[in-house]
């Protein structure tokens, strides 16, 4: 534990910075999933609503940089062409 009072309040606010990633990261991967589960289902409209959501928190993710842009725009692509498969 820090000494420092600037010290300690970099790790109050570490802390609460790393809870709101790890939320908007698994927000984001649930998002992904819902979007392949309905896919796999064969529902188009349902697909088409997830995946709506779904790149609005991958584009979130990518602004705030919890993942790369590239990688956000990749996941986007692939989401999309499974989409368009059906």
């Amino acid at each position: 534990m820090p000494n420092i009072k600037s010290a300690i309040k970099r790790v109050k606010t570490t802390e609460a910075r790393n809870a709101q990633n790890t939320t908007a990261k698994s927000a984001m991967r649930t998002a992904v999933k819902k979007v392949e589960a309905a896919v796999t289902l064969n529902d188009a409209a349902a697909t088409k609503e997830a995946l709506v959501a779904a790149a609005s928190k991958l584009d979130k993710a990518a602004a705030k940089g919890l993942i790369h842009k590239n990688a956000a725009a990749r996941k986007k692509s692939r989401l999309m062409k499974k989409s368009n498969a059906l």
